[in-house]
């Protein structure tokens, strides 16, 4: 045998031994554990009374891993899950356009924002509702893409939600019909009344949002903008890396957020085609995510002022692991701070100037916004631009 071979030979033997030893070393220092795992298995593999396949159980298991971090944004995404979650960052999905979250207290389905112009807002859901049922089933210990999964659908197709709004002594029954939700961006005009000031809602940060942003800006210029309100209200966050091209547009240079882990923290820095002009930007109970990662830097480096209420307060990272055979995992991974190092998991952002507004007004003007007449926090946002 020439020598080189014999060299491969050694080298791949010595491998062998070595992830042996140490597959030995988990085992044993982990055996209890192990062997209620083979246990349990064989148990329900050849016990149980409804017969249940070898791939549902390992299935299973993999759940149970995800489920023990005890994390409501961590779960296992099967194949049909996974690719309605990538339709809902890239493109439009059949459903009716609400972001939902888990309650970290009692684990309940509640609503970050519904979606602009969608069945979920027209029917009256408001940030804050309690999803009690989908279809007469009890979301009671419902993980988020079960529930996701119900209310999505074919376009057409009718789902029943249960409602528990805040102050309400029992649930409501709202009848909802699915409808194909194109993801919104960038809607924005010039405001009548307010020469130079215009006004850009974003209502959800997917792949689009940063070019169609910088293509109103644009636009609002060549109109003689030279003030601007955002509006960033219930607008429920998406993709990190819109939040960073959006903020780019506003700060002009330095951190727009750190990323950080349990070690090191990584500062995504401004992308520099900032051209700052005097700037408001809302916010509410309903900014979550990558909205807060806009309005923190903006506030931050003092770019523009904050108007409105604290902010939803999530603070954390997902990051999504394709899996074999198109399924992935979706796990929390880091947690982000502002530009101030200001960490606001479960804590929001307080604007710069706050002021609230009643529920159902609320509801009412976001549905309609800009609405001048009724709109309390649009108005403090003009005030502070007019000073």
């Amino acid at each position: 045998m020439p020598r080189i071979w014999r060299q491969v030979g050694r080298g791949l033997l010595a491998l062998c031994v070595v992830v042996t030893l140490a597959l030995g070393v988990g085992v044993a220092t982990h055996f209890q554990v192990v062997e209620q795992g083979l246990k349990t298995y064989s148990l329900l593999r050849f016990q149980a009374l409804q017969p249940v396949s070898t791939d549902r159980l390992l299935t299973g298991a993999i759940k149970g891993m995800v489920e023990s971090l005890d994390d409501p944004y961590s779960t296992y995404l099967d194949a049909e899950t996974y690719r309605k979650l990538q339709e809902s960052v890239t493109g439009s999905y059949g459903g009716v356009g609400l972001l939902i979250t888990l309650d970290e207290k009692d684990r309940r389905l509640v609503v970050v924002s519904p979606f602009k112009g969608t069945p979920a807002q027209r029917a009256g859901v408001k940030s804050g509702d309690y999803i009690t049922a989908i279809d007469g089933r009890d979301t009671a210990g419902m993980d988020l893409e079960t529930a996701s999964n119900l209310m999505q659908g074919q376009p057409g197709t009718k789902v029943e939600l249960s409602i528990l709004s805040t102050g309400a002594t029992a649930p409501r029954k709202v009848s909802l019909t699915r409808e194909v939700i194109k993801v919104p961006t960038v809607d924005g005009k010039m405001l009548p009344g307010h020469p130079g000031v215009g006004y850009i809602s974003l209502t959800m940060f997917n792949e689009q949002t940063g070019a169609d942003l910088g293509r109103e800006l644009a636009d609002l210029r060549s109109q003689g903008m030279q003030k601007l309100v955002l509006d960033l209200r219930n607008n429920p966050g998406g993709a990190l890396p819109a939040a960073v091209d959006v903020a780019s547009y506003f700060v002009a240079k330095g951190p727009i957020v750190y990323i950080a882990d349990q070690k090191t923290s990584e500062p995504l820095m401004a992308r520099g085609y900032a051209q700052p002009l005097p700037l408001v930007v809302l916010v509410n109970k309903g900014s979550a995510s990558a909205a807060e990662i806009v309005a923190g830097a903006i506030k931050d480096t003092k770019s523009g002022n904050l108007v409105g209420e604290t902010t939803f307060g999530k603070g954390i990272v997902q990051t999504i692991f394709p899996l074999p055979g198109n399924a992935a995992v979706k796990i929390t991974t880091h947690k982000y701070l502002t530009p101030g190092k200001h960490d606001i998991n479960k804590k929001g952002i307080t604007p710069n100037y706050v002021v609230t507004m009643d529920p159902q007004l609320e509801q009412q003007v976001l549905t309609h916004a800009p609405d001048l007449e009724r709109d309390v926090q649009l108005q403090k946002a003009l005030e502070v631009l007019g000073k």
